[in-house]
């Protein structure tokens, strides 16, 4: 016989235990609690993480690249970056232990935006007219490579060096006839400035000959090898996360509100739908799976990239991207 109170106290131990058993994932974003960082709160609130029993805390980032460092530090396990900025780290850095594990931007966010009443609606029409780019901008830095896919002369363009808080003011002001930036960013700070969406020409970059990758999730190398169980559950519960934002973007929003309180929630929501379509729930992952790369086409961003960087030494695919802790085919967006 069991009495209660033993069994009570019985249960309260096997609950315990469940709680102390969950590995702690500390999860480094590239970037602020936006829209496309929704998903991963949704993975949070419907307990998709705990199912693998993990427990991840996730912090904003200040950038593409702010995540590589922190993650081959050790500092966090997992992050999330751009893998055309991996790829340059690994070939300065080539002991990193990092590695770009899931993608999750198959179409990368870097394009060129400009306003049709200015005469940009074509990337040929940025000839004779003045681009806005910040320095930093991990957009400009693959505009060498768009504009040798579309034939520009670029002695024909003058660039202007803009900070990112003034780039879209400047082109909301006429100052600049376009600018480089994250697609789903720009085109919503311009119609936040008042900008008619008519009059808002966003060229996708990889609409345009660029065969580049955008983020992915990044795990460290080391830990991913010591406990594969951990980031298998991890991608998983990511991948889960992100079904439920393509099924339902409005449903996601309030899990980033609840971390952000002070963000606009019909924006964010926007900017989420935004990189949905443009970015994440392309062909190639609603046919091929989400989380997978492309080997050719992965060989093709290289070459690319080699023509706008110098590599000490081009390695291929396997040596930027590993697919061991996804499921063979990657996973179902819908």
């Amino acid at each position: 016989m069991i009495y209660p109170k033993i069994a009570a106290v019985a249960t309260g131990l096997l609950l315990a235990g469940s709680a102390w058993a969950q590995t702690d994932v500390p999860f480094a974003l590239d970037w602020k609690f936006e829209g496309p960082a929704a998903p991963y709160f949704v993975a949070i609130d419907k307990g998709y993480f705990e199912e693998a029993d993990l427990s991840v805390e996730i912090s904003a980032g200040s950038g593409s690249l702010d995540a590589i460092p922190k993650v081959a530090t050790g500092a966090f396990p997992v992050g999330f970056a751009d893998i055309n900025s991996l790829i340059k780290f690994l070939d300065q850095n080539p002991d990193a232990p990092v590695k770009a594990a899931m993608m999750i931007y198959d179409k990368p966010p870097f394009a060129v935006i400009g306003r049709k009443s200015l005469g940009v609606e074509t990337p040929k029409d940025l000839e004779g007219k003045v681009l806005g780019a910040p320095p930093p901008d991990g957009a400009w830095a693959q505009f060498p490579i768009f504009a040798v896919e579309n034939d520009l002369d670029t002695d024909a363009i003058t660039v202007e060096p803009v900070g990112f808080p003034t780039r879209e003011p400047m082109l909301a002001q006429g100052n600049v006839a376009a600018i480089t930036g994250f697609s789903f960013s720009s085109y919503l700070n311009l119609a936040r400035l008042g900008i008619e969406e008519e009059d808002i020409t966003t060229l996708l970059m990889a609409d345009y000959g660029v065969d580049l990758y955008g983020n992915a999730i990044i795990v460290n190398t080391d830990y991913a090898a010591e406990n594969p169980e951990v980031i298998e559950g991890f991608l998983s519960a990511v991948a889960k996360g992100w079904a439920d934002a393509v099924a339902d973007p409005a449903a996601a929003i309030p899990s980033l509100i609840e971390r952000n309180p002070a963000a606009d929630a019909a924006l964010e929501q926007r900017r989420l739908e935004l990189a949905i379509d443009a970015n994440v729930a392309t062909d190639f992952a609603l046919e091929s799976g989400f989380g997978p790369v492309d080997a050719d086409r992965f060989a093709s961003a290289l070459e690319q990239i080699a023509t706008i960087y110098t590599f000490q030494s081009m390695g291929d695919m396997s040596t930027y991207f590993t697919d061991a802790y996804l499921p063979e085919g990657g996973f179902a967006l819908k």
